[in-house]
């Protein structure tokens, strides 16, 4: 009989193993069965150029979506056909580590222009004691620059070596959340009316956030059973970043967009809102993992037996690409970063254990959907540009004579190169959308840039196996032995000129 510390480290070798079990499969099979391994590489870009068709329909219908969005006028329709809005009070969190004034100053700017009744909006500035006088340095300037903006400006600082956590985002979240409901019950306020916001602290809001958000929360059906998921835009310092940067910030932007169209499998990413009931509901943010911002949906789902969900936003948060002062150093800042969202594994373990204990109050269905979303997505972010550009093509290199006077053999070079083919209208698609997200192009910058720009997406494919799947292999094969990677402050840095 299983305990439950093996049944859970059971449960988190699963994924590493099956991504393993992939890669090896490929390459034994390519050797002594290739033909079996041309029809499952052709089997494989059927089913890939499937996926990015799905991809190319949501990411269009998410486009005239966020069109249509930043047109409309929010503040006007929640004042005139939501009368309950004045009910509403907003909390916003930042989490704050080590970053620069410049860039805190940037977010609370946006997060003042977007404040459509400033009675309403109170900021939380959430310090590490770790950096206790950055952070008193920082609170300080917040308060003298922006306190006419806000109901109130208030600072929780999580204190070093609290037990049963790891240092990061989530546990300093988890400690303010604390801190935040012992606030809002001296206000009398109830948790219901409560929005909390938590931004990345690099995080620029649009203008209309806070009011479109107020407004689908008060329309919806069940406010307190849903997050409400934005468009993450890596683009403050886009002009500033390296291509394979600025590459990686667009494929997370418009992955977004599709998931929000989708919707059916849309989870909480990066900056987002939500019920303060929720959170005191889900138990806060939990402190002892990485990817906080995706396991407090789950948490939720959990709570309340399946039935939470994510509302899209189709209204965008720009934040930085995680650049450096120099080329490679900004290239080892995104592999980290990359691990670091990868390590969402540790979700697959979560969802196993969890749905185990909650038996039947979860339909069998719903809990093998989410199960399904977490593995196969972190599977295809291993494997997929692996499988189309090398393994794909290791069993027609080593294949013997007596293979190649297959008829197999002759066509699969043409019918994988017109698959692959089609599949890459996608990156087309994304290379012209990803021009009008660029922001203003700053003076000090050629136009030719924008060529370089469209051009720069010829490096996807190379991008995608050394920045993108080689650091989630890396985060799950960490999983699979037991190896937990702590949470790492991703470095952002913009030149003083474009601050």
């Amino acid at each position: 009989m299983l305990t439950e510390y093996q049944r859970y480290r059971m449960y988190e070798m699963l994924p590493g193993l099956t991504i393993w079990g992939t890669l090896l499969f490929s390459i034994v099979l390519s050797f002594i069965r290739p033909l079996w391994m041309i029809y499952f590489v052709i089997f494989f870009d059927i089913y890939w150029v499937l996926k990015v068709t799905n991809f190319s329909f949501y990411l269009i219908v998410a486009w005239f979506r966020f069109a249509h969005a930043r047109r409309t006028d929010w503040k006007d329709k929640l004042f005139h056909e939501v009368p309950e809005w004045q009910h509403k009070h907003h909390i916003v969190f930042l989490t704050l580590y080590n970053e620069e004034w410049d860039v805190v100053k940037s977010a609370i700017q946006s997060i003042c222009s977007a404040a459509y009744e400033s009675a309403q909006f109170t900021i939380v500035v959430a310090g590490e004691e770790r950096k206790k006088e950055h952070y008193e340095d920082i609170l300080q300037k917040i308060k003298q620059t922006f306190g006419e903006c806000f109901h109130d400006i208030v600072g929780t600082c999580h204190p070093t070596g609290l037990p049963n956590e790891i240092p990061g985002k989530g546990s300093n979240l988890h400690y303010a959340e604390g801190q935040m409901k012992q606030y809002i019950d001296q206000k009398g306020w109830s948790y219901d009316d409560v929005i909390a916001t938590m931004f990345d602290i690099d995080t620029v809001c649009h203008q209309k956030y806070f009011a479109y958000l107020t407004y689908l929360y008060c329309t919806h059906p069940h406010p307190t059973r849903s997050s409400y998921q934005p468009i993450a835009v890596y683009d403050n310092n886009m002009w500033d970043s390296p291509a394979p940067l600025r590459i990686m910030a667009f494929g997370t932007t418009f992955w977004t967009l599709t998931s929000l169209a989708r919707q059916d499998a849309l989870v909480t990413f990066s900056s987002h809102s939500m019920s303060f009931r929720a959170i005191v509901d889900a138990g806060f943010h939990d402190k002892r993992i990485v990817s906080e911002d995706s396991r407090i949906f789950y948490q939720c789902l959990i709570a309340y037996d399946g039935k939470y969900e994510v509302t899209p936003m189709y209204i965008p948060v720009s934040m930085d690409t995680v650049r450096d002062d120099s080329w490679w150093q900004s290239i080892k800042n995104l592999y980290a970063q990359q691990r670091r969202w990868a390590w969402g594994v540790e979700h697959v373990p979560f969802l196993l254990s969890e749905f185990r204990k909650k038996g039947k109050a979860i339909p069998l269905w719903k809990k093998m959907k989410w199960v399904f979303v977490e593995w196969e997505g972190k599977w295809s972010w291993c494997l997929v540009a692996l499988l189309i550009t090398v393994l794909g093509r290791l069993p027609l290199w080593v294949a013997p004579e007596s293979v190649r006077q297959s008829a197999l053999f002759f066509n699969a070079p043409y019918l994988l190169q017109t698959l692959m083919t089609i599949a890459m209208l996608g990156m087309v698609l994304s290379a012209v959308l990803s021009i009008p997200l660029l922001p203003p192009r700053p003076n000090t910058h050629p136009r030719h840039l924008y060529i370089i720009m469209f051009l720069q997406w010829l490096l996807l494919p190379i991008s995608l196996i050394f920045l993108s799947a080689i650091p989630a292999i890396d985060a799950v094969t960490h999983l699979m032995f037991g190896k937990y990677l702590g949470f790492n402050v991703s470095q952002k840095k913009r030149k003083a000129s474009s601050s």
